[in-house]
């Protein structure tokens, strides 16, 4: 007796469940996810094989390039304080509108007498290439460095919010003149700021 053949179906598989699961992943990353900030000053990290990542909070960045200096502080509360601070050592007058404004702020180069145009200023204006031409790092007379002033006031702000110690980075360009360095160097020993991070780029291993 002939055998009965029974009809073959092609498998199939209901990727309904997978597709819905993907669009919540992908919807979950979207949101989640940190936009990465303009810098108005991009500089070329030194290579490093050293994996340690940078802290993102209670820190401040000093990065050095094209002979320029600029600075930023972690945190809008600190750097709200941190204005206040600076505006009470060269007495200038800030509003609760130009607090607001640069507590935004994350990196900026620009001298004390031109921080109110560089608030006023919108995003892609301050970023444009001359529009801030680096924090002042040299001593007038007996009065210290605005460089230095900054980074004071930084660390009071710090430990007056967060009550803790504020940590230093410094993020030069491969291609900078060590005379720059060393002078953001000595600022920070003259306050016995001694340990502090250099920031380079990831090398691959051989």
């Amino acid at each position: 007796m002939p055998r009965v053949k029974v009809p073959r179906k092609s498998t199939h598989i209901d990727m309904t469940a997978m597709c819905d699961v993907a669009a919540l992943l992908l919807t979950f990353f979207i949101l989640t996810a940190t936009a990465r900030q303009p810098e108005p000053l991009p500089v070329d990290t030194p290579s490093s094989t050293v994996q340690i990542k940078q802290p993102t909070t209670d820190i401040a960045t000093i990065t050095v390039g094209e002979g320029k200096v600029f600075f930023g502080v972690a945190g809008q509360t600190v750097r709200a304080r941190l204005l206040e601070l600076m505006g009470e050592r060269y007495k200038v007058g800030f509003t609760p509108e130009e607090k607001e404004r640069f507590s935004l702020i994350e990196s900026f180069g620009v001298p004390i007498g031109n921080v109110k145009q560089l608030i006023a200023m919108g995003g892609a204006d301050r970023m444009k290439p001359g529009a801030q031409p680096g924090i002042p790092v040299d001593s007038v007379g007996a009065n210290a460095s605005e460089l230095y002033e900054w980074i004071r006031n930084a660390r009071i702000a710090t430990k007056e919010i967060n009550n803790t110690a504020m940590r230093v980075s410094i993020k030069g360009d491969s291609e900078e003149e060590y005379p720059t360095i060393k002078k953001v160097i000595d600022i920070l020993q003259a306050q016995e700021v001694n340990k502090f991070s250099l920031i380079t780029s990831m090398e691959g291993r051989d």
